[in-house]
């Protein structure tokens, strides 16, 4: 039955647009429903849950740092099982759990509950959801990877614009524990039926290469993976690119996540109210969902190095906006440069990995990637909340860190050069 309606939808689909694109759409409901394990929902949820338990803001914070921490290292293990069964099996697993992981959080009855909760909704939605989508759309799309990474992403300016709104109005009418079942429901309703009838994970599988171009068809549901090339993750670790990519991406994760996480709190400490200082997610997602299509183009049409300095340079003024976000006017000026940040570090994750090391082993390469990204994820809150219960205010912990930006930047800059080996996206060099 489900093999009779995926013929269908292949059918019906790619009589009208490339089947690619579908995908496209698919992955980006994903990253849509990867909501329940990002920071900016676990932003609104810091409060009522410190208060709930009994838990100091630091505290909260470094539980949150030492879940994503543990539950990243899973994640090489995830892009390794996505090599050898694809990403749509792994979705399937992915997605089940996922919505049973936010129903085991929101039962948490000690810090050591909440911290395995955190470590699961992180591993399977921040983590494991993220990579998968990525995954897919990096196989489907080479020149024009950018601008369909891009429209993917849609889907977390989506979940910036209606998780931290509908969070809130679920903790105010019936409390942060029942919020938390309704996301779990939610993830399964959204993502299960489309995971299952309409994801395919490679073109080669239905007789096309990247872009939509025409190969030999071979009969649906096999591989031709002789026409995949790339890298292998070991020979990935051997080239001074995946470590200039490695630096730059922990620092992007590190410091959106601390935006994300801290929002709330820092807004309200710098005299806005809890309600503007939430609706600032909307204004950021709003502008992230305008500057997305723009960006990928950018990674498309430019050299890489350049639009990921570019990105890298967008984030570091976010920080400096964020403690300068005093009044209504000066909340908004930062939510649209914060909506520009996150329009490129989602694009970025995506593009890069495939750009510089092929497609062949791409689950493994960017499982590895998505380490290193969670890895910096689970530290970025630690230096703010540290600030806040040490200092009593945040401003120069944050100014300090946007120099790490700035400084991968300019090492992107200086040395970022496609190895002669990869031809992905050759005529960007």
């Amino acid at each position: 039955m489900i093999g009779a309606l995926r013929r269908y939808f292949v059918e019906a689909i790619g009589q009208r647009i490339f089947y690619g694109w579908a995908i496209v759409g698919v992955a980006g409901l994903g990253i849509f429903v990867s909501g329940p394990g990002q920071s900016h929902t676990f932003s609104v949820f810091v409060e009522p849950i410190s208060q709930d338990l009994g838990i100091s803001t630091a505290t909260l914070a470094g539980a949150y740092g030492l879940a994503t921490l543990t539950a990243a290292f899973l994640l090489p293990y995830m892009g390794r099982a996505i090599d050898r069964y694809g990403a749509r099996r792994a979705l399937i697993v992915i997605v089940a759990f996922l919505g049973m992981a936010c129903l085991f959080f929101g039962a948490a009855a000690n810090l050591l509950w909440l911290a395995l909760g955190f470590a699961l909704l992180r591993f399977l939605g921040q983590g494991s959801v993220m990579l998968s989508c990525a995954n897919l759309v990096s196989h489907w799309f080479s020149r024009q990877r950018g601008f369909a990474m891009s429209l993917m992403a849609l889907g977390f300016g989506v979940s910036m614009a209606v998780h931290p709104p509908l969070s809130q109005f679920l903790v105010t009418e019936f409390g942060w524990r029942q919020a938390w079942v309704v996301l779990g429901v939610m993830t399964w309703l959204f993502m299960l039926p489309p995971v299952l009838l309409i994801l395919h994970d490679k073109p080669e599988d239905l007789g096309f290469a990247p872009d939509g171009a025409k190969t030999a068809p071979p009969e649906l549901g096999t591989t031709a993976a002789g026409q995949v090339t790339g890298m292998t993750l070991a020979q990935a670790l051997r080239t001074r690119n995946f470590y200039i990519l490695a630096f730059g991406c922990f620092g992007i994760s590190m410091l959106v996540t601390l935006l994300h996480f801290y929002q709330v709190k820092i807004l309200t400490a710098q005299n806005i109210d809890a309600k503007t200082a939430a609706r600032v997610f909307t204004i950021s997602a709003l502008t992230m969902i305008c500057a997305m299509p723009l960006v990928g183009r950018l990674f498309d049409r430019m050299r890489t190095r350049f639009v990921f300095a570019l990105g890298l340079t967008v984030i570091a003024m976010a920080l400096w906006a964020v403690t300068l976000a005093t009044t209504l006017a000066g909340a908004i000026a930062y939510a649209l440069l914060f909506g520009v940040t996150n329009a490129f570090s989602m694009t970025v994750f995506g593009y890069i990995w495939p750009r510089y090391f092929g497609r062949k082993h791409l689950g493994s390469i960017q499982g590895t990637g998505q380490l290193i990204g969670v890895v910096g994820a689970s530290l970025g809150p630690l230096p703010v909340g540290i600030a806040f219960d040490l200092l009593g205010d945040p401003t120069w912990t944050i100014r300090l860190l946007a120099f790490y930006p700035l400084c991968a930047a300019l090492l992107a800059v200086l040395m970022l050069r496609a190895h002669p080996s990869v031809d992905e996206a050759a005529h960007l060099e």
